[in-house]
């Protein structure tokens, strides 16, 4: 179950720039493998590496391991670049979720990995106290994290709850993962038994956007199991 939880998404925005987040979300919501390559080639900076990002996820669901490794180590790339030459909340955010997504792909990644994901959202909780997308990506990371390490089920729930309160407060330039937010705590639900509110989560995901794939295809999911 937890293996397909890798249909995730995160978003980042950048200026000046190929393609816009919009445009990627579209590419990643219909598995286009072809424009999500144009887009990586074709963007820079944040949008460059949330096109990899992406082009990661679209490729490990459909099987092309090589293209979703070589693309997480795109994005990986570029943010840590990035991130050395200026400190941005979002940005260590979505890097935090690439080194998670490089940790499912190889456990033994683990102990280097978790520890970088753990320092870049406690640095990120500090710069930015109210930022939607770090609860995020923490719970995320909570929900594939064990209690007794710190995570869990309960933990992810309050996190993707804090993400979606905070998602009420005004944003001007990077604005994403309020979908995500209501998916990650319709799973975290699920997990737990309560289908009835995880499906609700879902409904919401996709009230807030109608082209979500993966909270469409969890709902659907469920419909024919009925």
């Amino acid at each position: 179950m937890k293996t397909l939880l890798l249909i995730t998404s995160l978003t980042l925005v950048s200026h000046s720039s190929f393609a816009d987040i919009s445009d990627i979300d579209a590419a990643a919501n219909t598995m286009n493998i072809t424009e999500l390559s144009q887009y990586s080639e074709n963007s820079n900076d944040y949008e460059k590496a949330y096109a990899d990002y992406r082009l990661a996820i679209t490729a490990n669901i459909i099987g092309q391991r090589q293209l979703a490794a070589d693309s997480l180590n795109n994005a990986q790339q570029t943010l840590e670049t990035m991130l050395n030459q200026h400190t941005s909340a979002d940005s260590q955010a979505l890097l935090a979720a690439v080194y998670g997504m490089q940790i499912a792909f190889d456990n033994t990644k683990g102990a280097e990995y978790g520890m970088k994901t753990a320092q870049l959202l406690q640095q990120a909780s500090e710069l930015e106290p109210n930022n939607p997308r770090v609860n995020l990506v923490k719970a995320i990371n909570a929900f594939y994290t064990p209690s007794t390490f710190g995570g869990g089920l309960d933990k992810a729930q309050t996190l993707a709850s804090q993400a979606i309160t905070q998602y009420d407060l005004p944003c001007d330039t990077i604005c994403w993962g309020h979908a995500e937010a209501y998916t990650w705590r319709g799973l975290a639900k699920q997990e737990q038994g309560d289908l009835s509110g995880a499906m609700q989560d879902w409904q919401a995901a996709l009230d807030i956007d109608p082209q979500y794939g993966w909270a469409n295809f969890l709902l659907n999911q469920q419909a024919v199991k009925q």
